[in-house]
């Protein structure tokens, strides 16, 4: 996913001026970074694909699992200074009680996962993760479909599962996994 900062005009109608602006009504396929509205962009059907498959098995393993919560797809959260919209997300029963109606989860959900796009700068894909785990969340997937390798990052963990390898869950929806090659496919 490219963000693209939208021009002025986007903001002139006094809508979106802040973090809180953006919290209150968050456009969609926006985020809130730096301190300006940006658009989602770069997004190609193998993007889609990823993003819808990984909802669904992150969503059945719940579901068969009796873990219960909620998968979602580009839901707004709020970071310590940002507001980001995640490309796959679950959130935990205790947090769905919690926040379930909120028009933006005021803080990052407990798994996440990022599909790379092939203009996304590695860098700054790794900065979002660590800034997922910095407002709450326990663990971060980077999906880097063209070269079949999935990121799993925590707190005390950093591993790269490719091609051949099954990856797993290491903190939230524990004993979920899923072949790179099936997942990517």
């Amino acid at each position: 996913m490219v963000a693209a900062k939208l021009p002025n005009q986007a903001q002139a109608d006094g809508s979106i001026h802040s973090l809180e602006d953006w919290m209150q009504n968050p456009p969609e396929r926006t985020e809130w970074v730096d301190e300006a509205l940006v658009e989602k962009t770069g997004m190609t059907l193998k993007h889609s694909r990823v993003q819808s498959k990984l909802a669904r098995c992150w969503g059945n393993y719940k579901d068969s699992n009796g873990d219960g919560g909620e998968v979602y797809t580009e839901a707004p959260c709020r970071t310590q200074k940002q507001g980001r919209s995640p490309d796959v997300a679950y959130l935990t029963p205790e947090l769905v009680a919690q926040y379930g109606e909120a028009k933006v989860l005021p803080q990052s959900f407990p798994l996440t996962a990022e599909i790379i796009s092939p203009t996304d700068l590695a860098e700054d894909m790794i900065a979002k993760a660590l800034e997922y785990l910095a407002s709450g969340g326990e663990e971060v997937w980077l999906i880097y479909p063209e070269i079949l390798w999935v990121m799993v990052i925590t707190s005390s963990r950093r591993e790269v599962f490719v091609s051949g390898d099954v990856v797993k869950t290491e903190r939230v929806l524990l004993g979920f996994n899923i072949a790179v090659d099936e997942l990517l496919a």
